[in-house]
């Protein structure tokens, strides 16, 4: 029968029951492929309920470094009958069905390759307890599997050595269900597998971590000491991680006192008004959530949009509208972020598209909300948040000065004759502003949503209101020239693409397959909202622009033809919403099929 060969090059798929405690193993043999050097992205596909429900966990080993999602499966790990039938139908021909022989099926398919092991059988003989051999059953596979691909048993045994540190007990039995697996396939499934992983220096330099766990780093590094949060999927873990890291880096090593605040809110609206609360009183807070928050947070936002109170908000966007799909990415809050709450709102986006710059646009988005005086959203997604990536080794600078903006001190007080906490002094839009406390007579003044004067003196005259408004416009234009440039890459083609977030992975992977069809694109990944000239002149510099989004209504194609002032007909929507990350066959195949539909179409007319 065929067999698929590859080295370093394959997609493998776990098929588990949501609660079997699976995912743990599953992540252990993505860091062991890691930990012999070459690049992973693994993804756990869950369902948004607690237990019983199919589970995926889908790994891309990749020496090419090609880190998107890819389809077809080469090797399945069946572990859920419920699924089997859909299971078996992504595997490629000549691929692998590994699966719990404890109990014979008939798969249906005569182009797979069958790796038959008793692991229910294999757990039964050697462990007591029903729910160690449910859990040691994961371990088994990943035994099995260190057989068959050539990885060697030794780096799970220091993964699990390292997980359990200070635990015999546990690690003990771990490492004997990884050998009954590795030693079972040893002696029964000799050269079955012709698909090997092989050691590699690719991950040089780099990391494995997901998104969400580099934000919460990245806001204890940009000086956060307030989380305000309630928990929803996917954006939960960003709080999560802040907590943890705030444990190890927070916390007085004289007193032992915590040097950080978490707030588990009652709900939205009182996470994000106690964040808007502790910014306001000089503290750097954050708040996390996805789409239903950000509905939720909507009028707040406007209020520290308009009383200009530095706001960080994590949106880690997923599928919508109302609960959609909890536990499936998507890029849909776009234009509700952008501009949120009600009235003239425009707000400030930083768009990631790795853990790296998760990392890197947190520590941005405090500096900017300080200098700025107005919220700060990080546009992520579940894809990036919560899947693991290799990615590039986070640096820091200890010679990094916060940039806390226009804040007088007692002494600037003291030689003014004057607090006008709405004047426009410099002409950037970006007016001074006191803490609380900073002087005994001068540096108070209302904080309200209502219009106000440069004063802070409640207004109804409309000429002062629409004069309030056009500064704060201003320094909303002005941010152009700070937030993260476009990454353009350009041999001044005629066509153009311009993607986005988590679609970048894939968008690389798709050029390549583009270009080896003949169809050469300049491309740009749009990095933040407001877009600089860069945006306008790489589309009015093409004669076709693609723009490749995972929503249904085009939304960062609507924000660019608002925004930019650009040619509606030159774009073209390449459009993904099914809830998986999207994949470069489909980016591909789209663009080459729409080019091909056209020059048909163009061919007619003659």
């Amino acid at each position: 029968m065929h067999k698929i060969k590859s080295i370093n090059e394959f997609v493998i798929k776990f098929a588990n029951v949501n609660g079997s405690g699976s995912t743990s193993a599953n992540q252990m043999f993505a860091k062991g492929v890691f930990r012999l050097g070459v690049p992973v992205s693994p993804k756990n596909i869950f369902p948004s309920n607690i237990q019983g429900l199919p589970t995926w966990f889908e790994i891309r080993v990749t020496e090419k470094g090609y880190l998107g999602r890819r389809e077809g499966v080469d090797i399945a790990v069946a572990m859920n009958p419920q699924s089997y039938a859909e299971d078996i139908a992504e595997i490629r021909s000549g691929g692998y069905l590994l699966y719990d022989s404890s109990w014979k099926r008939n798969f249906g398919r005569d182009d797979i390759n069958v790796l038959d092991i008793p692991l229910t059988k294999l757990c039964v003989s050697e462990f007591s307890n029903p729910q160690l051999r449910l859990l040691f059953k994961n371990i088994v596979y990943v035994g099995a599997l260190s057989y068959l691909l050539g990885i060697g048993k030794n780096v799970y045994v220091d993964l699990i050595s390292e997980k359990f540190k200070g635990k015999e007990k546990l690690i003990i039995p771990n490492v004997k269900a990884l050998e009954m697996g590795y030693n079972y396939a040893k002696a029964n499934l000799t050269d079955q597998c012709d698909i090997k992983v092989r050691k590699s220096n690719k991950n040089k330099g780099m990391i494995l971590t997901n998104g969400n766990d580099a934000s919460g780093l990245g806001c204890v590094y940009a000086g956060a000491t307030v989380c305000a949060w309630y928990p929803i999927t996917p954006s939960t873990s960003v709080a999560e991680s802040f907590i943890k890291y705030c444990e190890k880096l927070r916390v007085d090593n004289r007193t032992q006192k915590n040097k950080f605040a978490i707030v588990q809110a009652e709900d939205e609206l009182a996470a994000i008004g106690m964040v808007i609360g502790a910014n306001w009183n000089g503290a750097r807070a954050f708040t996390a959530t996805s789409g239903p928050g950000i509905s939720l947070m909507s009028e707040f936002l406007g209020l520290a949009y308009f009383a200009e109170v530095p706001t960080v908000l994590f949106d880690i966007q997923r599928g919508g509208p109302s609960t959609g799909m909890p536990t499936r990415t998507q890029q849909s809050d776009i234009l509700c972020c952008a501009y949120a709450s009600h009235g003239d709102t425009k707000h400030i986006l930083l768009i990631p598209s790795n853990p790296t710059e998760c990392f890197e646009f947190s520590v941005m988005a405090f500096d900017l909300a300080d200098r700025l005086q107005t919220p700060i959203i990080i546009l992520s997604d579940l894809d990036i948040g919560m899947n693991d990536f290799t990615t590039k080794e986070f640096k820091w600078e200890d010679t990094h000065m916060f940039d806390r903006g226009k804040v007088l001190t007692k002494e600037d007080l003291d030689s003014m004759e004057k607090f006008g906490r709405y004047i426009d002094i410099d002409g950037d839009g970006i007016t001074y502003r006191t803490y609380p406390g900073t002087h005994s007579e001068k540096g108070a003044y209302f904080t309200r949503g209502s219009s106000h004067d440069e004063y802070a003196v409640y207004t109804e005259d409309g000429k002062v209101n629409a004069r309030n408004l056009t500064r704060i416009l201003k320094k909303h234009d002005n941010a152009a020239k700070l937030v993260p440039k476009p990454i353009i890459k350009s041999v001044n083609n005629s066509k153009g693409v311009i993607y986005f977030g988590g679609s970048d992975y894939s968008m690389i992977e798709a050029l390549d397959e583009l270009s080896s069809d003949g169809i050469i694109l300049d491309s740009m990944r749009i990095r933040a909202f407001p877009f600089g000239k860069e945006v306008h002149d790489f589309i009015e510099n093409h004669d076709m622009v693609f723009v490749v989004e995972q929503n249904r209504d085009a939304q960062m194609k609507k924000l660019i033809l608002a925004e930019a002032n650009v040619a509606p007909d030159k774009m073209i929507s390449v459009l993904c919403f099914d809830g998986m990350p999207i994949t470069a066959h489909f980016i591909s195949t789209e663009i080459s099929s729409y080019l091909a539909e056209k020059e048909v179409k163009e061919i007619m007319k003659k």
